[in-house]
């Protein structure tokens, strides 16, 4: 686990602000995919079932 101190210095540097950017963005794409998941979640289950009993 990174230090506040270390941190801090990542969040400084120009690279540490790159991957910030990236993690917001890999966060932003992980919540769109979770309610997306959420709301399909009964209709993929229904697929998979067909799908199971047909094999």
């Amino acid at each position: 686990m990174m230090s506040f101190a270390s941190l801090w210095n990542v969040l400084r540097n120009q690279r540490g602000q790159g991957m910030v950017e990236y993690a917001l963005i890999i966060a932003l794409i992980a919540v769109a995919l979770i309610a997306a998941l959420t709301g399909l979640g009964s209709a993929i289950g229904v697929i998979f079932g067909k799908i199971t009993a047909s094999l």
